[in-house]
């Protein structure tokens, strides 16, 4: 099995700092790591560290950075299950495939992330066009995270949290919900990210009831747009006066 293959290969170092968080994650996040700051003192009475966690909510709003933040938070090598080459035909395979970077995470001590988990999580029905194959990648996901060993973290994401099936969302003990940001938390990531512009740049119409990931494309196409047409004034002013 080609491991390269089965996972997305992104080196992106991402700080915790960087990721902007409703109060109520922020403070779930603080007291995870924590956890494992302490997991020391936390043993000597039996007590175990939250490793399975669930992001779930708007697209856009910061699932995939938190994990990425996470990762380099907690100092711990980042898997990304590529969903596309996960999930097979084959009848048996996408939980073999699975099942293999489950393993890979363990004996690395990494963090296992897994975006749009409703595709292999999804609530088990009759409506199912294989609801045998569909009934077994369920329960080999729910014995997967239950013996996942708390070296390493599972993080899993969805925008679809009522699509998967209750007995896997029972297995997460910490869950994150995400949602649009409001105005004034865009309005503190818009000057954060028009902060290392010249002032005569940063005047732009604010769009908002949209995710971080649609400010920051949107203020960095406005950016550009700017910066070349002041380049393209300055050659023509040249051209002229030159």
């Amino acid at each position: 099995m080609i491991i390269v293959d089965l996972t997305i290969n992104n080196r992106e170092q991402v700080s915790l700092k960087e990721v902007l968080f409703s109060g109520t994650n922020k403070s779930k996040l603080e007291q995870l790591l924590k956890e494992y700051a302490y997991l020391e003192e936390l043993k000597k009475y039996q007590l175990k560290t939250n490793n399975k966690i669930l992001l779930y909510g708007a697209s856009g709003c910061g699932k995939t950075t938190t994990a990425k933040a996470l990762a380099n938070a907690l100092g711990k090598p980042l898997i990304i299950l590529n969903l596309s080459n996960i999930v097979s035909a084959k009848i048996g395979d996408t939980g073999r495939n699975v099942k293999f970077l489950f393993d890979k995470a363990a004996r690395e001590k990494a963090i296992l992330f897994l975006d749009e988990f409703d595709q292999l999580g999804k609530m088990r029905t009759n409506d199912d066009q294989d609801v045998g194959e569909m009934r077994r990648l369920v329960n080999t996901l729910i014995q997967l995270i239950d013996y996942f060993p708390e070296e390493g973290i599972f993080i899993a994401a969805t925008n679809f949290y009522e699509l998967i099936d209750p007995a896997l969302l029972r297995r997460f003990q910490l869950k994150l919900k995400f949602e649009l940001p409001t105005k004034d938390e865009l309005d503190i990531y818009y000057n954060q990210l028009l902060d290392p512009f010249p002032l005569h740049l940063k005047s732009i119409s604010r769009q908002y009831s949209i995710s971080y990931a649609e400010v920051k494309d949107y203020v960095h196409t406005e950016m550009k747009a700017k910066i070349i047409a002041e380049v393209e004034n300055r050659r023509i002013n040249h051209k002229i006066h030159g």
